[in-house]
């Protein structure tokens, strides 16, 4: 049986950093299972108008 007590009591003695970086971690490994790809920055564009002189 899994203890979540002590899970808890863990993940609330480490640092904000230590978290961010663990939850990232997970994330970037859930993504490469799940899509077979490494995320990355998407592209953004913007188009703009110019006025005429």
């Amino acid at each position: 049986m899994i203890d979540r007590s002590s899970d808890m009591a863990y993940w609330k003695s480490q640092s904000y950093s230590s978290r961010l970086e663990a939850l990232e971690e997970i994330r970037s490994e859930y993504i490469n299972w799940k899509y077979g790809v490494k995320q990355e920055f998407q592209r953004v564009y913007r188009v703009t108008k110019l006025k005429s002189c």
